[in-house]
């Protein structure tokens, strides 16, 4: 990845860092979940409105670092209007960029702007926080309750 590049995927990161999409409480959400990174301190609550098996509107709270705020604020724009099954699509794509185990980037969903975290893949602690918000959009589809722990 050339410097430039690089440069710009880190504006996006802070841009969304500091003027996060969707941070709001969703007063009639019917799916929500908490999750928490214990190494950093992280906290998320992911609020979740479906219209049957499609996301209709989604939301966060919560506070964290630059990466794990700007990874929250992302993926509810990425979220918007997918069924279920899509969202779990993108999940594990996203995943697996993060991990750095995306052996086809051009397989399933398109990731779009998602993949500005690419470059986390080099920073296994960062991973948590780039996956703390997905793994608590999971809980909440999944109507778990309790908090998540990425630990």
């Amino acid at each position: 990845m050339t410097s430039e590049l690089q440069d710009l995927y880190q504006e996006l990161i802070l841009d969304h860092y500091k003027r996060p999409h969707n941070q709001r409480h969703l007063d009639d959400a019917d799916h929500q979940a908490e999750g928490y990174n214990p190494l950093c301190g992280d906290r998320v609550s992911v609020y979740l409105k479906l219209d049957g098996n499609r996301i209709k509107e989604v939301a966060f709270q919560g506070a964290g670092c630059a990466i794990s705020t700007a990874s929250a604020s992302m993926m509810t724009d990425a979220l918007k209007g997918k069924t279920v099954e899509e969202v779990r699509e993108l999940f594990d794509k996203f995943h697996a960029l993060v991990t750095g185990r995306l052996e086809n980037p051009e397989a399933g969903p398109d990731l779009g702007k998602l993949e500005v975290f690419a470059g986390v893949s080099q920073y296994p602690v960062r991973v948590k926080c780039a996956t703390l918000a997905w793994h608590t959009l999971e809980a909440a589809l999944e109507q778990r309750g309790g908090v998540v722990s990425t630990e």
